[in-house]
């Protein structure tokens, strides 16, 4: 069995459905597989709780995406790390979302310097080109005897092309720093529009450039204004409105996109009070 978090996400095949714990994303399919057991992200004493002599490997997120761009304590990923290797289980993180420089490492878990068993990573690996990965120390990857798993294009030249250029870029001297120092900016500035607006926005949440924004008001209603003025955000769960700026943004980018934000926030919560006023 697999222990994974609620509020998590892994994906829309059925194990992945099943992996996750969102009911809205499993509607329409079914039955979902057996072996996952769900506790609450961010709970180290549910997570031991449940814990059995049938438990394979713990599936965390690093920062959980879908859930509301939601990142864990600090030694979170830690503590997972050391109940792994207490009960002989493996960690394996999804970093389909956090990683390839997202959070401003090559994987997010480096920042809380830890090795998971096995990883999973898509969407930025390949700069957009569509390509998925599964790394895994050579220990846990003896399971994986020949034949036992396959894909018919896993592997081709074209995907594996435009992953090295991907990693050419992003691991070149300084990109990652700028892009943890791009974060910090972006955060300040955030930080900013939401002491400034507290009817619209509560909090800034997430790592590096992997920005959520949870409203007081409802989230679509904060998308729409944005897009209105020429920035695409995306909602959430827990009401949040998601940030993902590209990793090779500059400071100018971001004072933009924040007088949008700032604007927006400015113009739901002038509707507010004409909406209260009658």
């Amino acid at each position: 069995r697999i222990i994974s978090c609620d509020g998590s996400f892994h994906g829309r095949s059925l194990t992945d459905l099943a992996a996750g714990s969102n009911e809205k994303h499993r509607e329409g399919f079914g039955p979902m597989p057996e072996g996952f057991d769900h506790v609450p992200f961010d709970n180290l004493n549910a997570m031991r709780a449940a814990i059995t002599d049938q438990t394979a490997a713990i599936l965390v997120e690093p920062v959980q995406g879908e859930g509301g761009i939601k990142a864990p304590s600090p030694g979170f990923l830690k503590g997972v790390r050391e109940m792994c290797d207490e009960f002989g289980i493996l960690m394996v993180l999804d970093e389909v979302q956090t990683g390839n420089g997202r959070t401003g490492k090559l994987f997010a878990h480096e920042w809380a310097g830890v090795t998971p068993d096995i990883l999973a990573t898509a969407k930025g690996l390949g700069g957009g080109f569509p390509v998925g990965a599964v790394l895994a120390t050579e220990a846990a990857a003896k399971a994986m005897t020949a034949g036992s798993h396959g894909s018919t294009f896993g592997g081709t030249p074209l995907a594996m092309s435009a992953v090295g250029a991907m990693l050419d870029v992003v691991l070149a001297p300084g990109f990652l720093p700028r892009v943890d120092k791009m974060a910090r900016v972006l955060w300040d500035k955030l930080g900013a529009v939401v002491a400034k607006h507290p009817t619209v926005l509560t909090e800034v949440r997430g790592q590096g450039l992997m920005v959520g924004m949870r409203c007081a008001v409802e989230n679509s209603i904060l998308v729409g204004k944005m897009i209105d003025n020429g920035v695409l955000t995306v909602p959430a769960g827990d009401n949040v409105v998601r940030m993902l700026p590209p990793m090779i943004l500059e400071e100018s980018h971001i004072d933009e996109a924040v007088q949008a934000l700032d604007k927006s926030c400015a113009e739901i919560a002038a509707d507010m009070a004409k909406e209260k006023a009658g």
